[in-house]
């Protein structure tokens, strides 16, 4: 017998909890200038596991050709990436209504 969700009662191979998760997400980015007027490109209010949030980053930091780090839940990318980020999280399957640049 498969295993059922707990939370949308569905079998585990067609549970859709995830895809909701995702599309309700509130994303907010930003730039930052940090230590000798560095610019850096902040990525806040993705929900997940720090194993969730470094796949995330890695896959950014490839797409964008830029270093970056996971801190605190928070997304750091190294350089202005603003709009180039937002294309990318719409591509990971965020919905675009959901994320803000600042």
């Amino acid at each position: 017998m498969a295993e059922i969700c707990d939370t949308c009662g569905l079998p585990k191979s067609i549970c859709v909890c995830e895809t909701i998760s995702r599309e309700q997400q509130r994303v907010k980015i930003k730039l930052e200038l940090r230590k000798w007027n560095k610019p850096t490109t902040v990525i806040e209010g993705l929900n997940g596991s720090k194993k969730d949030l470094q796949e995330i980053a890695s896959k950014l930091k490839s797409t964008l050709a830029c270093g970056g780090v996971v801190k605190d839940g928070v997304i750091l990318l190294q350089g202005d990436h603003r709009d180039r980020v937002r294309k990318a999280l719409v591509e990971l399957g965020l919905s675009e209504e959901n994320i803000e640049v600042i």
